[in-house]
């Protein structure tokens, strides 16, 4: 991991509110699912540890999609970390995913971002259960969705404002003519 000093200003705001959103029972959750599917233990250590160098991402990949990378670095050292998460984002795309659910490789191996990669590998394993993967499967509930309720005092002052900027501008446009009288060859002049 890089070293870039403290973090001040808005870089550190943002910081607080992706730490804020880690969820460590999701990232254990994730875990245990990794863990059946690839049928190995994690390394001791932290999550984020374990998945830096993309081995494991890439084991996890040929596991839903059998020879999805079919050659990647055991190693995992230095560069080929990088290299070894970025097959397997390819092969997460080529699977299903959408841009949007990935997460960049240097949430990972920076560890800039772990819980966009903890999402990615939740997608991914709802996506594997769309594909009706016959190993383990993940046992996370999705948020409940709940409509959005606007009370209706806010869309009667939306609908009327709306109605009032409209009526305004076909007003101006009428009482000036403009679409009419509008030449865009006119050369003005101090006699017009």
């Amino acid at each position: 991991m890089a070293n870039y000093g403290p973090a001040y200003g808005t870089l550190a705001v943002n910081q607080a509110r992706i730490a804020a959103k880690r969820d460590t029972e999701l990232d254990n959750e994730v875990q245990t699912w990794i863990e059946a599917v690839i049928g190995e233990k994690f390394p001791n250590g932290p999550y984020e540890d374990a998945l830096r160098n993309g081995v494991i991402l890439c084991k996890l990949m040929n596991k839903l999609q059998p020879n999805a990378i079919p050659k990647y670095s055991k190693d995992g050292v230095g560069f080929q970390s990088r290299e070894n998460i970025s097959l397997f984002q390819n092969a997460a795309r080529a699977y299903g995913l959408v841009d949007s659910v990935l997460f960049q490789t240097v949430d990972l191996f920076e560890k800039r971002n772990i819980p966009q990669v903890t999402q990615c590998i939740l997608a991914l394993a709802r996506q594997a259960q769309h594909k009706n993967f016959n190993g383990p499967l993940i046992n996370h509930k999705a948020p409940e969705s709940h409509p959005l309720e606007i009370p209706e005092k806010q869309l009667f002052a939306r609908k009327s404002l709306t109605g009032l900027l409209d009526e305004g501008l076909n007003m101006f446009a009428q009482n000036h003519n403009f679409t009419q009288n509008h030449n865009p060859n006119r050369r003005f002049s101090r006699e017009s």
